[in-house]
């Protein structure tokens, strides 16, 4: 007998404002720009594709388009739909190895 496979879908167990923040955070640190934009579709699905479309004023299929595997949302339709969600992108500085000290006091002691 042949078994019987079901497709997993994450955003099915996105049920949470933590749960969506957990899986974002963890998609920003890869670093990888078209997995970011799929997990922010992942998490824009969970929150209702059809709602966030009314919210930003984009298309919904240009935002499953966009938000997909193969997508590459503009800089536009990232921050909109971020916004829509609750969240916005900030910067931090990345950590950086200790810099050698290049004033010179090490050699003054």
């Amino acid at each position: 007998m042949a078994e019987e496979l079901t497709v997993f879908d994450p955003a099915e167990y996105l049920d949470s404002d933590e749960a969506k923040t957990y899986f974002l955070d963890d998609a920003f640190e890869t670093g990888d720009p078209r997995y970011i934009a799929h997990a922010i579709g992942i998490v824009a699905r969970a929150a209702g594709m059809s709602r966030l479309a009314s919210e930003t004023g984009l298309a919904r299929e240009a935002l499953y388009r966009s938000f997909s595997e193969e997508g590459n949302p503009s800089l536009k339709s990232l921050l909109a739909v971020l916004a829509a969600l609750g969240y916005r992108l900030t910067v931090a500085a990345a950590e950086q190895k200790t810099a050698p000290d290049l004033t010179g006091s090490e050699a003054a002691e």
